[in-house]
């Protein structure tokens, strides 16, 4: 089964910020190496890297218009992707457990894949 699991940023330091800047260096190089750990966890396929959330638009239809929105549709925003596939729900919950953004102050969100059409 697959299943895909959206990273959401929250408070999680990213490069460049002054909360990851206040990470001492070893702290920084130990979130890199859990990323690079998960990325070679057998089933995993990592979506394309997605841009700072304040490059983001956000498009909705109301009315027959369009409306365009600068920023992201929740205000926390989505910092990534996965497709994991795997035996069971609980494989998928232990895999997005390791994700370093799960203890940083962001969080994951596991869905079943499905097909609609």
């Amino acid at each position: 089964m697959k299943f895909v699991l959206l990273i959401y940023r929250g408070s999680t330091p990213l490069p460049g910020s002054d909360r990851w800047n206040a990470l001492s260096e070893a702290e920084q190089k130990n979130i890199y190496a859990d990323y690079a750990e998960l990325n070679k966890t057998e089933g995993i396929s990592q979506g394309l890297p997605l841009g700072l959330p304040e490059a983001a638009r956000t498009v909705q239809v109301r009315g027959g218009k369009t409306q365009v929105k600068n920023g992201t549709y929740l205000t926390e925003g989505v910092g990534g992707f996965s497709v994991y596939e795997a035996e069971s729900m609980d494989a998928a919950i232990a895999l997005a457990a390791r994700i370093p953004a799960a203890r940083l102050g962001g969080a994951v969100e596991i869905r079943p894949a499905e097909k609609y059409w």
